[in-house]
């Protein structure tokens, strides 16, 4: 699974931009707020449909232009593959596939799997369980398709429920619908539970070796899905909880709540790691991440770098380099400095300045 080429018209600072990926490792470098970090962004947006940044796709469209547009030329086994994206900013974003509309946008995913690194996912540990849970879900999303369907009925019934608990306060005869909201809740709310113990324990059996070679089998790391109640117990908490709910006038309940746990030698680096040990372990799951999605597709996603190396010493960069050199990788950095002394190629080089991208090599 390739990217072979990439075009832009008014996304972020770029007023067009058209360029070709090596099937190795790309590199964009240059100052600071010149786009680098865009055009990773848009080679995400194109695959997932989301930005890592922001939740609003007006956002992503230059300023002054009333929409964008992202194309992406992908192969996967032999077969090519183009993704057309139109962003607008007051109406639902268009997809199409080699020129067919799709309506759904889970009908994109699987088609180029990609997993981006950036200086947050280095903070995933010590942030808040949104974080945890939006790393989850991001993750599924892009192998599973049942856990598409149901992660998005899960929403729609959770805002319709609470919007009900809103309501009570003038409409109290609503209170009644609360037991099918509940019914659909667990309807969608099991299954993903369910996938979610699936996708840690099958992170579990990468991570032990990933992070045994990393730290020189010195440490063992260990990650604990926490869903915020259990499966059994989802209808019962439901009930119990319902007075609260009513008071709070928001769902207490359900894995719209869920965590997930890291210990290293039997310690929740959570609370009592040190920054070294967290980011250690970020990295960890990032490098089983790439090994757990080519089990599951039997294919390597692409790799965005976004300013990862610089935040890392020199032994977790060459960790990281040695580990990824055989994908492709589009990695963004402020200079070519970081790569020095690494026994590492770079196929493509892009000077990135003002939202132009010259080509070097």
């Amino acid at each position: 699974m390739i990217i072979e080429s990439m075009e832009l018209q008014h996304y972020r600072n770029y007023p067009a931009l058209q360029i070709s990926f090596d099937p190795g490792t790309n590199i964009f470098y240059g100052d600071n707020a010149q786009g680098k970090t865009n055009a990773l962004e848009a080679v995400y947006v194109c695959c997932t449909t989301k930005s890592h940044r922001v939740s609003r796709d007006k956002d992503l469209i230059r300023f002054g232009q009333e929409e964008a547009h992202i194309k992406l030329q992908v192969k996967k086994d032999n077969v090519s593959y183009r993704i057309d994206m139109h962003l607008k900013k007051n109406k639902p974003k268009g997809i199409a596939v080699n020129g067919i509309p799709i309506r759904k946008a889970s009908e994109l995913f699987g088609i180029a799997n990609v997993v981006f690194f950036s200086p947050e996912d280095l903070n995933i540990i010590k942030n808040g369980p949104s974080e945890r849970r939006r790393f989850l879900d991001l993750e599924l999303c892009q192998v599973n398709k049942l856990y598409v369907h149901n992660l998005v009925n899960y929403n729609k019934i959770l805002m319709q429920r609470n919007k009900c608990l809103k309501d009570l306060s003038f409409r109290p005869e609503y209170e009644s619908t609360l037991e099918i909201w509940d019914e659909q809740l667990i309807r969608y709310g099991l299954p993903l539970m369910e996938y979610r113990k699936q996708f840690i324990d099958q992170l579990n059996q990468l991570i032990e070796v990933v992070h045994g070679k990393l730290t020189g089998k010195k440490e063992h790391l260990v990650l604990s899905y926490e869903p915020n109640v259990q499966p059994e117990e989802f209808s019962a908490v439901l009930v119990k909880n319902r007075e609260s709910d009513k008071k709070q006038k928001t769902t207490l309940s359900g894995p719209h709540r869920d965590d997930m746990s890291f210990f290293i030698n039997q310690i929740d680096i959570r609370k009592f790691g040190s920054q070294g040990q967290q980011r250690s372990a970020a990295l960890s799951l990032k490098l089983s991440e790439i090994e757990l999605v080519r089990e599951l597709i039997h294919d390597y996603p692409i790799l965005l770098l976004d300013d990862v190396l610089s935040e890392l010493d020199r032994g977790r960069q060459n960790h990281l380099l040695n580990s990824i050199n055989h994908i492709q990788t589009m990695i963004t950095c402020t200079g070519l400095d970081d790569f020095i002394g690494h026994r590492f190629p770079l196929n493509r080089i892009f000077k990135v300045t003002g939202g132009e991208v010259c080509k070097e090599n």
